[in-house]
């Protein structure tokens, strides 16, 4: 099985380089949880997707959105852990969509970041998982993540 840095070049993607803008860890280690703040669809501080879901953006788009959050969650466990290859698993992800008044498919729309992460980690990549409908989020974005993961004992 391939590791995922491999994965990720498969499938063209880079890791972002995470440089927190605010007061906060981009992750926290204890024992061997590793918890992710949350996560917007940015590129180097740029939001690349705002409004929301079943409004401005249709489940597509906000699946789109999903998938470049998790990519900077990505981000975040190697700038914390400096290797990919310490993930022994993804345990949960939290994801809160921007909804309109009525908008009931944030499962849909967080299936884009579940499914980079088993695309990037395979069997490890699945994970338990709420999608949360929220009325706003920071800067307008559409989407936030925050996830636990397993790391490997180091040898």
């Amino acid at each position: 099985m391939s590791c995922p840095y491999e994965r990720l070049k498969e499938l063209g993607l880079t890791i972002p380089v995470i440089t927190p803008r605010f007061t906060f860890e981009p992750g926290v280690l204890a024992g061997r949880l590793l918890y992710l703040s949350g996560q917007t669809p940015e590129i180097d501080g740029n939001m690349q997707f705002v409004g929301r879901l079943g409004a401005e953006l249709d489940v597509e788009t906000g699946k789109q959105a999903a998938r470049l959050a998790a990519l900077n969650c990505i981000g975040e466990m190697e700038l914390t852990l400096g290797s990919l290859d310490r993930v022994e698993r993804i345990v949960r992800v939290i994801g809160y969509v921007r909804s309109a008044p009525g908008f009931g498919e944030q499962p849909l729309v967080m299936n884009g970041a579940s499914e980079l992460l088993i695309e990037v980690f395979g069997e490890a990549g699945k994970h338990a998982r709420a999608a949360l409908g929220t009325s706003e989020l920071p800067f307008g974005a559409p989407v936030e993540l925050e996830m636990i993961v397993l790391v490997r004992e180091e040898e």
